[in-house]
């Protein structure tokens, strides 16, 4: 893909509009906040930490939980579809396959993911995203706000890719697959040229963004505050996440092997699959539907 036109799809699905998940899902830090983890209630000489100070440390534990259980996830179902679209003979057969293999992806995250709460939330984000492609990122049906008229101008990787994230839509409307949010977030960037790389840390970076705009909505920190840690602080804690995570995978239906040449030179890396490094933020999220009162769904 051209950068430029790569650039601009990133540009695109950065923006603020779209569902990326802070106005129904707080990734556990609602209940972060009712169980009492934003108060020093240990008497202490040295001047406790104020609530950005908190935020930073829910930030940082649960962006390094969400690289290391996600991202091998985003990795693979980018690497299926993008090889997928890439096969200039690919038939009605191969999208059966690449759906198949799409399926158990999304098996294998359900059953790894290990609380009820983060499951219903990764599944309602992730239907979201399939809509997201039919509804805002589709052609316009009126020829006249196109550039050509011309139906055979349109390429046939295009029109594979729509096909496909329809048929995936299908499925997780009819409850034959789950569509959780990391694969079809890899699906999605597939389908729409970008780079398995900036794929994913464009998904690390959306995450951090929604604890953030998370964080405003429950009133620890404001809108400027927020604006200051996404310059500051997201992009090191990012990045950081990105060197440790970008080439792990769930070795379930990826093609990356050693015969490939897809390898990192770290092989040991791309063998260990995914992770939950951060148990008191899981068990937290999971007693998210017991609080009393709550701004999120999850």
């Amino acid at each position: 893909m051209d950068s430029d036109h790569e650039a601009y799809i990133l540009l695109l699905l950065s923006d603020s509009n779209l569902p990326t998940g802070s106005f129904v899902a707080s990734a556990g830090l609602e209940s972060y906040v009712t169980h009492g983890f934003f108060t020093d209630l240990a008497p202490s000489p040295v001047p406790s930490p104020d609530k950005m100070d908190y935020t930073v440390n829910f930030l940082r534990d649960s962006l390094s939980s969400y690289a290391h259980s996600a991202l091998p996830f985003v990795l693979d179902a980018h690497v299926i579809v993008e090889e997928a679209l890439r096969d200039a003979q690919a038939d009605e057969d191969t999208m059966d396959r690449v759906l198949g293999r799409l399926r158990e992806l999304d098996e294998l995250y359900e059953v790894m993911t290990l609380n009820h709460v983060s499951r219903r939330a990764s599944k309602t984000q992730g239907v979201a995203l399939l809509t997201l492609f039919s509804k805002g990122f589709s052609k316009p049906r009126l020829t006249k706000h196109l550039p050509t008229s011309d139906p055979s101008s349109v390429p046939e990787s295009e029109s594979r890719a729509a096909t496909l994230l329809e048929r995936l839509k299908f499925l997780v409307r009819r409850e034959d697959t789950h569509g959780h949010l990391p694969v079809c977030w890899g699906v999605l960037t597939a389908a729409l040229g970008l780079s398995s790389e900036r794929s994913q840390y464009l998904h690390l970076f959306l995450q951090a963004r929604s604890l953030l705009s998370a964080s405003v909505r429950l009133n620890t920190i404001g809108p400027y505050a927020a604006q200051q840690l996404l310059l500051h602080t997201v992009r090191p804690l990012v990045e950081s996440e990105m060197s440790r995570c970008k080439h792990l995978t769930t070795r379930h239906v990826t093609s990356h092997d050693p015969t490939t040449g897809n390898m990192p030179e770290d092989e040991d890396a791309a063998w260990r699959g995914p992770a939950m490094t951060w148990p008191l933020g899981e068990i937290l999220a999971a007693r998210h539907d017991l609080q009393h009162s709550r701004i999120f769904n999850s």
